[in-house]
């Protein structure tokens, strides 16, 4: 959804005085603020400068906090106010608490519509010179949960749930709620159960079935095939057959972040079916292949 503003800055008719407005809204938004580094002033391209090259937020940043928010915007910062040291006595000097004002740009996802401004409370580090960041008519993408209480009020799920907003950020995020809203979304895993390894015919042959657990009870595999003078093949198995011939998760889907980042780091003793130490060496092997080819579960802000 777009909402165009009606003016380059909004002021609502009924708006309230800033100490009042901040006081409600922090009654109804009171939460733990984390680090969130200084942001500079937008590329064009959804990164910031002093962010650095790899320091964007990964998809696993993007997949927790769009699973965790119940509303991802692209809003305007329309004013932001600064909370005098008195009302914020818990902040450290060298950073600041902002009371947002803002204009809802692009509604991504939510429970329910949301008016033309939206307001909420952030921190973040000064400048140099000590004075507050100036993010006026700056764009960001916000996730968030709405207040119970103020219709026009957020929380953000993290103070470092906002980034600067551009087309390439704007995309990835788009491409994650598409991920999480389609209708074969693999489940959250939860453990591995049911281990196997079985040796082949030929020396150095084998083939290892480790069964996943999930929220939902779906039923999930994993396999892992060696041939002697191969390279190992595995693939994940989404359904009752298992299927040898099964893939591994492409990087930057939702089946690859449910796998490379909630697979537990070793397999527990009371996950295998066989008793003998073989059988559980190779499957402890064939394992930790899977997690390697996986790779890193790579966060920087979630």
């Amino acid at each position: 959804m777009n909402i165009a503003p009606k003016r380059p800055h909004f002021r609502h008719p009924a708006r309230l005085t800033f100490a009042t407005a901040a006081a409600s809204l922090l009654a109804a938004c009171s939460t733990t603020l984390p680090s969130l580094p200084a942001l500079s002033q937008d590329r064009g391209d959804g990164m910031t400068a002093e962010l650095g090259p790899g320091e964007d937020p990964t998809y696993a940043d993007l997949v927790t906090f769009a699973l965790e928010a119940e509303l991802v915007a692209t809003v305007q910062i329309d004013e932001a106010i600064a909370f005098s040291q008195e009302r914020a006595p818990n902040v450290p000097a060298n950073r600041v608490r902002l009371y947002i004002e803002s204009l809802t740009q692009n509604l991504l996802t939510a429970p329910r519509g949301v008016g033309e401004s939206l307001v909420f409370v952030t921190e973040t580090d000064r400048e140099a010179d000590g004075d507050a960041p100036d993010w006026e008519e700056r764009n960001f993408v916000i996730f968030a949960d709405m207040s119970m209480t103020q219709p026009n009020a957020v929380q953000l799920i993290s103070s470092r749930a906002m980034f600067p907003s551009g087309p390439i950020l704007q995309e990835r995020v788009r491409r994650v709620l598409r991920q999480i809203a389609a209708a074969d979304a693999p489940p959250p895993i939860t453990g591995v159960r049911d281990v196997i390894s079985v040796p082949g015919n030929l020396a150095g042959e084998s083939e290892t079935q480790m069964f996943v657990e999930t929220t939902t009870g779906a039923p999930v595999s994993l396999t892992v095939i060696r041939r002697p003078g191969r390279a190992p093949e595995w693939g994940v198995s989404l359904g009752e057959i298992v299927d040898v011939s099964a893939r591994p998760p492409e990087p930057e889907t939702l089946a690859w972040f449910r796998f490379a980042c909630f697979l537990p780091e070793t397999l527990a003793d009371g996950a295998f079916l066989q008793n003998d130490a073989e059988s559980r060496r190779r499957a402890r092997e064939d394992y930790a292949f899977v997690r390697e080819q996986l790779g890193p579960c790579e966060r920087r802000y979630s």
